[in-house]
Formats: structure tokens, sequence, C-alpha cells
């Protein structure tokens, strides 16, 4: 005789959960607070979203959004998208405890091993976008590649590849 199955969980607490954890794991940054970036999240992709601020600007002249806010824009959508998938199935099935994560405490995350930067045109004064993807996700290592535009996807103003050591476990 087979156990009863157990009823599917609610989409809302689901979605509370993925919203909840991806809070956690971008509000535990806070540079990412300084510079301002937020999340999109449709399903398990993500959308970084850098708002335009006078203080991004590097050259006035231009003006232009300094490169080094590029290169962080970059390398944070990267680390928290790789940090999301790599995430995912432990916040879908509830094994990652929500109280916690929301309390600070979150799971080791991966840590850069290299991460070059194509500037291809200059930042604009306006609102940027960035997306993530995750090459290769393996034990140790991971290999992620991440678009950065404004206006029009297809022409993305800066692009990256990053490499990053993955953390022994999730705890």
């Amino acid at each position: 005789m087979m156990a009863p199955r157990k009823p599917p969980e609610p989409i809302q607490l689901v979605k509370q959960r993925r919203d909840a954890g991806l809070r956690a794991l971008a509000g535990g940054v806070p540079y990412i607070q300084y510079l301002g970036i937020q999340f999109d999240r449709r399903g398990d992709e993500l959308t970084a979203i850098l708002p335009f601020d006078d203080k991004l600007i590097g050259n006035p002249i231009l003006p232009a959004i300094h490169g080094g806010v590029t290169a962080a824009f970059l390398e944070i959508t990267a680390l928290i998208s790789l940090s999301w998938s790599w995430l995912w199935e432990d916040i879908e099935s509830g094994a990652i405890d929500l109280a916690a994560l929301q309390a600070g405490n979150l799971p080791r995350l991966p840590k850069t091993i290299d991460f070059t930067v194509d500037y291809l045109r200059s930042g604009l004064p306006r609102d940027a976008y960035a997306r993530a993807r995750v090459n290769r996700s393996g034990r140790r290592y991971a290999s992620v590649h991440v678009e950065a535009w404004q206006d029009n996807r297809d022409r993305p103003f800066a692009q990256a590849n990053a490499h990053f050591l993955m953390p022994r476990d999730k705890d």
C-alpha cells in the first residue's frame, strides 16, 4: 500500500521563498545597496538593474558611467546569478531556512578567481541591465558570461567572463 501523496505546496509560498532568498542574497552585500542594483526575477532567470544615478558618472564631459562601476555591475550580476542557480534547488525545496537567510546567515558564496571585462562602448547616463549565463558549474569551479546593455539588448555596452571557486558545501 502506497502512502498518500503530499499535496503540492501553494505557489504563493514558493514565490515568497524565492523572493526572500533573492533579497537575502543581494541584500547581504553593502556595495550592491550603495550602487542601487536591483534584481528582477522571472522564474529562475534574473535580470540585474542598475538605476542611473549621478554618482555613477566617471567622465562628466561625455558623460559616461565609470568603468569601475560597469565592472562591479557585471561581477555582481555574475556572482548573484551563479549563487542563485547554485542555491535554486534548496530554495525551491525549502531546504534552506528562510528565517536564517533573512537574519543574514547566508551560505558560503562562490569566490572570484578571475574576471575579464570587455568595454564595448560608453555606458550612457541612463539605467543599465545585465544578465549572466552560467556556462559551467561544477563542484569546484564555475564559468560565467555576463552582458550589460541599456536601451537595446542586442547592443551591449560591456561584457565579461568570470571564473569562480565554488564553496565546498552549501552551509
